[in-house]
């Protein structure tokens, strides 16, 4: 993601429990280490984003309710993340009082959010939306105010059927509301390579929208799983493990796509069990010691020639 690219991007998938908050939340840690400035946006009514974040959802004076209501202005909304150095607009249950009220306008309510946020656009790289588990008024409004939509998904037979209509209500608002609107890239979350239904929806995933598949890959960890109720992104309840290691391949994965716009790298899926590859970001606190060889992906040095004198072997083809 290059400096100079400012971007939203709705993590979305109508499908609930595939991963959606612990992305948000562990990609915006992730983004941060590498020194991007993110903003993180709770759009979900059960607040899982902004407890996941450390933050009491019941304490909050001003939410993402009110700053689609117009209530409050997005700067009012936003609270630091202790953990993580990245800025939160927190949710709570109040947003389910807002789908409704969002539903009794007549004009603009599919372009609040797009709107709430445009002054502080310029402030951030890199604005990720966590949406509700459903394509309701909420999730519509993150979709409309977003340039690319990362959907997280499980290596399952139900998840490519939810897959399909999620693709059509994109294509939808991009022929409609929103032009520029664009897959940002398909998540495999959970994935265990053990499990045979798994790995044949991989290949499914990867035959039907190649390049949009994420080369990294998220494997089932304990410790991402256990981060949430310390209120902090894995990164800062265990930098080492393979949880961790992930995001921060998947931070370095985004990163790189956006460096070298119109190159395919190559499928380099990092199973679980894996090292991080040599160009995701490394954790924070743990910088490159210096005089490291050069990472894999450098080209080789080119053969030294054979000395002038050198005999030919006798197998050597002519």
């Amino acid at each position: 993601m290059g400096k100079d690219v400012k971007r939203v991007i709705a993590v979305c998938n109508q499908k609930g429990g595939v991963g959606k908050t612990t992305t948000a939340v562990n990609l915006a840690a992730s983004l941060t280490a590498t020194k991007r400035r993110v903003l993180l946006i709770d759009l979900d009514p059960q607040g899982n984003a902004t407890m996941g974040c450390g933050v009491d959802k019941h304490a909050q004076s001003r939410t993402s309710c009110d700053v689609l209501l117009g209530d409050c202005g997005a700067v009012e909304a936003m609270v630091a993340v202790e953990y993580g150095g990245f800025m939160l607009m927190p949710a709570n249950q109040d947003l389910t009082a807002a789908e409704v009220r969002l539903l009794t306008m007549n004009v603009g309510r599919e372009f609040k959010l797009r709107n709430a946020i445009a002054p502080v656009r310029e402030n951030f790289d890199v604005i990720l939306v966590d949406c509700p588990p459903s394509l309701n008024m909420l999730t519509l409004n993150a979709l409309v105010a977003a340039d690319s939509v990362m959907v997280p998904m499980q290596c399952e037979y139900y998840a490519l059927e939810g897959l399909t209509s999620l693709m059509q209500t994109v294509e939808q608002i991009k022929d409609s509301i929103n032009p520029v609107l664009e897959i940002e890239g398909l998540l495999r979350t959970m994935f265990d390579p053990r499990n045979n239904l798994a790995n044949e929806v991989s290949a499914q995933l990867i035959e039907h929208f190649g390049d949009k598949v994420f080369r990294t890959v998220i494997p089932r960890n304990v410790r991402l799983a256990e981060a949430p109720s310390f209120g902090r992104p894995v990164l800062f309840h265990d930098k080492e493990s393979r949880g961790a290691l992930a995001y921060l391949a998947l931070a370095g994965e985004m990163i790189r796509r956006d460096e070298l716009p119109g190159e395919t790298p190559p499928d380099e899926s990092v199973p679980p069990g894996e090292p991080v590859p040599p160009d995701a970001p490394a954790p924070p606190d743990a910088p490159a010691p210096p005089g490291e060889p050069a990472p894999p992906d450098e080209p080789a040095p080119p053969d030294e020639p054979a000395p002038p004198d050198a005999p030919v072997p006798r197998d050597a083809p002519v």
